[in-house]
């Protein structure tokens, strides 16, 4: 077969499979058009999951004869000054979007420049351009999409359902409404009810409300602010407490220069920055905003701009990952349980309303007889049959602390040890409500800061045993652990090959105290299994750091004295990252005097 110039039909219908995918493909070109001319307002509408109709309509600049006539050709584009594909500051840049829309659906543009008499129109079918007719529009562009694919029968097949075509423009919506808080947006179609975002006000502020209205009101009350800037690469945003998890990656978002884009550099940030603070399997919810020169960045990589790729991508990665340890640790002491809510919402009033024909003479308290006096007879008069059913005992112990707080403990963040519940639980005063810390869990993360600032320091202190631990395992865990066995001794575990199937323990670290070597090796074996060979040297050495604090920290069970709980309670408030344990579990929950009066109908 001979080679020959293809037609340009099928060169824009070659050209459409690269750009328009699907119908959320088709809103994300249309609304960064919207964006790129200036809009303070885009209503998007669709039917049938997009692939019926699409709807755009923005009050931005518009398009004057001539520009609308350009706009369907292929590589047209008023948003290139010159040639320099390096200074890219606009969404849009290629000048495909709209001659591939046209080349596979029936488009209709209707666009009105302040400079125009009046709008104008213009339809495109199949690639087929009609004449530019005069038209109504007050200011503004709107486009008509309609019909998708109708051009391309083959490509109807690869679609999803409809509701999970809409379900993908909602979330290209979503992305470009985070993006830019300072547009309002509407989103409306038969797939689901009309939402609409208002305009944000300029700043931090501002764009947490419009990060609030699209990612709930859990990430609004858990949010903190981080923001790091070096090189003039600047990185900000919002992430949310360890208490906000995911169980994938799809709650992380990142934006460069405006754009959203999917980028696997993020997830390795966002997993090394909250690696002290979640299980393995659970994701942060983040936003983050990187600026930079856009001759730092190229946009040019993908037919769909969803793709950047960093001149230093490094450096980038440095400072996502500092920007959100930093902000982590100043908020270190928020918790689950303290900073949502999720406490106080539990509570549940333990009484059940009376019925509405409930008649008082039933109840058990009702005196069977006369009412004597009550002066001398009180005894006798609560001692009837009825009131057995409140006769508890006398008391089987004082669980109280026979001596009151003092003044400055109660003027502490966590306050005043006065009890231990199930000898699990420590119960605290402060000036103004109460504290219930998890014990176990406080304790690990204190043991675990500490085996990372003496590692960082001068190394773990290690206690030699008199008497080698033998702790006999499968063969495939000794090996394990023999390949290991230089990082384990970083962390001052010794241990060598005691024959097949066993191995020795000659060193632990101080800090563990008397731990029980067998159950330690047992869980660093069966977290080694699950690493990857690519994984960096550091984030091994705190996965061992993390399952020996596990194994090193006050047991749930243990009775603690008075002066031991309170020891507990002021190193926490010494220690960073005291809001949750390595695990991400929280570590304390704080009930403030008001929330309970509220429980109580004093409020």
């Amino acid at each position: 077969m001979p080679v020959r110039q293809l037609p340009e039909q099928i060169v824009n219908r070659i050209a459409a499979g690269e750009v328009v995918e699907r119908p959320a493909s088709v809103v994300k070109e249309l609304v960064e058009n919207a964006i790129d001319a200036g809009a303070s307002r885009i209503d998007i509408f669709t039917d049938g999951g997009g692939r019926r109709r699409i709807g755009i309509t923005d009050d931005g600049s518009g398009m004057t004869y001539a520009d609308l006539a350009l706009a369907v050709d292929r590589h047209a584009t008023s948003k290139l000054d010159d040639e320099d594909l390096l200074r890219i500051r606009t969404l849009g840049f290629r000048g495909e979007a709209l001659p591939s829309i046209g080349a596979v659906s029936r488009l209709g543009i209707t666009t009105r420049h302040l400079g125009e008499p009046h709008a104008w129109s213009l339809a495109v079918e199949g690639g087929a351009k009609s004449a530019i007719m005069p038209a109504a529009l007050s200011q503004g562009t709107r486009v008509e999409v309609s019909d998708l694919f109708y051009a391309t029968p083959a490509r109807l097949k690869f679609l999803k359902t409809d509701r999970t075509e809409a379900e993908a423009i909602r979330e290209v919506v979503r992305r470009l409404a985070m993006a830019r808080p300072d547009i309002a947006f509407t989103l409306a179609g038969e797939e689901r009810a009309p939402v609409t975002w208002a305009a944000a006000l300029p700043g931090a502020a501002g764009r947490l409300t419009r990060l609030g209205d699209i990612l709930g009101s859990d990430f609004r009350a858990s949010a903190i602010e981080v923001r790091s800037e070096r090189d003039g690469v600047a990185v900000e945003g919002f992430a949310a407490a360890p208490s906000l998890t995911r169980a994938n990656a799809l709650g992380q978002y990142l934006f460069v220069n405006g754009r959203p884009v999917r980028d696997k550099l993020i997830i390795g940030a966002v997993r090394a920055a909250y690696s002290d603070y979640l299980p393995r399997d659970r994701h942060p919810v983040v936003a983050l905003f990187v600026t930079l020169d856009t001759q730092e960045v190229d946009a040019n990589v993908h037919p769909a701009k969803t793709e950047v790729r960093f001149r230093n991508a490094g450096l980038v990665r440095a400072l996502i990952v500092h920007a959100l340890k930093e902000g982590l640790a100043r908020e270190g002491k928020r918790t689950a349980a303290n900073s949502d809510g999720a406490a106080l919402a539990s509570f549940r009033p333990s009484f059940a309303l009376r019925p509405g024909n409930w008649d008082w003479r039933r109840s058990p308290a009702y005196p069977t007889g006369p009412m004597p006096g009550f002066e001398g007879s009180a005894a006798t008069t609560f001692a009837e049959p009825g009131q057995a059913a409140f006769d508890v005992g006398t008391p089987t112990a004082d669980v109280r602390f026979q001596e009151a707080p003092s003044a400055d403990l109660l003027d502490r963040p966590l306050g005043a040890a006065r009890t231990q519940i199930h000898e699990t639980y420590i119960v605290s005063q402060t000036r103004d409500g109460l504290v219930v810390v998890d014990q176990h869990a406080a304790h690990e993360r204190i043991v675990y800061e500490k085996l990372k600032a003496s590692l960082a320091r001068n190394g773990v202190q290690r206690q030699i045993l008199l008497i080698p631990e033998i702790v006999e395992l499968d063969e495939a865990t000794v090996e394990q652990l023999l390949d290991r066995a230089v990082e384990l001794a970083t962390f001052g575990l010794a241990i060598d090959s005691f024959g097949p199937g066993a191995v020795a323990v000659r060193e632990t670290p101080s800090l563990l105290g008397k731990a029980n070597a067998g159950s330690l090796l047992r869980d660093l074996a069966e977290h080694m299994a699950e690493w990857d060979e690519a994984l960096p040297l550091e984030r091994r050495l705190m996965h061992v750091a993390a399952t020996m604090a596990c194994h090193g920290s006050v047991r749930a069970g243990r009775i603690l004295k008075p002066e031991e709980m309170n020891a507990l309670l002021r190193e926490m408030e010494d220690t960073p990252n005291s809001g949750q344990c390595n695990h991400g579990r929280p570590t304390y929950v704080e009930l403030k005097l008001s929330d309970i009066e509220k429980l109580f109908g004093r409020r």
